[in-house]
């Protein structure tokens, strides 16, 4: 029945996916039962309907499926068609992350760092992010590079802090790209290196990050790890201002006064070109 199913739903018959995974799950058939979880949830061609989601969701994480388990979490955490309940999300989201799921290993992370239902515990926190970012999340690393650079719960320690920064800017992740492109350039954990400040905080303006676009500026005003270029200066500075950095503003019309008419005129218009690239490549 559950084939069956899996076929229908291949085909985009989703009535006839709904009617056999019905059959296997009121069997007991855990992937029945967790798969019309996410049909209510997400409306796949049926009407959207949480409490049948929750309803098929527990049925399968009572068996112990851990991604059903992860998402009775998320459901009750952010009373998606449900009462807000925390106690509930952390019982859900622990079960998952007794099974080695690294997304509920953050979460736990994030309650306990957050004190979200539960007492704010630190050890915890790091407990559980080390869990997820050793299976390679990306936040989780992230999360860690910041818990070691603040010494939160843990002796402040800034190689461990780049080692997980280098993991989740190695993924793509903006934050902490921003981050390493901070530590290079201040001798925390690393040698002093504009260059490879430069590197990461380039990776992250080009995500759209207003922090690195107003770091990027600072370096070629100063000349600093790249040729000096008040031009370039003046381009980052616009980007980051448009996305709402305030001494980036400031420094945009101070780098406009060191600008020819001509010159500033072509600023502006590379600013803009590149702004809409940034846009559209990541803001969709």
């Amino acid at each position: 029945m559950f084939e069956k199913g899996y076929e229908a739903y291949q085909a985009k018959d989703y009535k006839q996916a709904v009617k056999w995974w019905s059959k296997a799950a009121k069997q007991g058939d855990v992937d029945a039962q967790y798969n019309l979880g996410v049909i209510y949830a997400n409306a796949t061609g049926v009407s959207q309907d949480y409490e049948q989601a929750v309803k098929w969701y527990l049925k399968a994480a009572e068996q112990g499926y851990a991604q059903a388990q992860y998402n009775l979490g998320i459901i009750y955490a952010n009373a998606t068609g449900v009462l807000q309940d925390y106690k509930q999300a952390h019982k859900w989201y622990l079960k998952a992350a007794e099974q080695g799921y690294a997304r509920a290993q953050y979460n736990l992370g994030i309650m306990y760092d957050n004190a979200t239902g539960v007492l704010q515990d630190y050890k915890q926190a790091h407990k559980w992010y080390l869990k997820a970012a050793e299976q390679g999340d990306a936040q989780a690393q992230y999360n860690l590079g910041i818990i070691y650079a603040n010494a939160t719960g843990v002796p402040q320690d800034y190689k461990q802090a780049v080692k997980w920064y280098l993991k989740a800017a190695e993924q793509g992740y903006a934050r902490a790209q921003y981050n390493l492109g901070i530590m290079y350039s201040n001798n925390l954990g690393v040698s002093q290196d504009y260059k490879k400040s430069v590197k990461w905080h380039l990776k992250a303006a080009e995500q759209g990050d207003a922090d690195a676009q107003y770091h990027l500026a600072i370096r070629y005003k100063e000349g600093q790890g790249v040729m000096q270029s008040k031009k370039r200066s003046y381009i980052w500075n616009t980007i980051a201002a448009a996305n709402g950095h305030k001494k980036a503003l400031k420094n945009r019309d101070l780098d406009a006064e060191d600008l020819s008419p001509r010159g500033l005129e072509q600023a502006q218009e590379e600013a803009v070109k590149l702004y809409e690239k940034i846009k559209n490549k990541y803001w969709h």
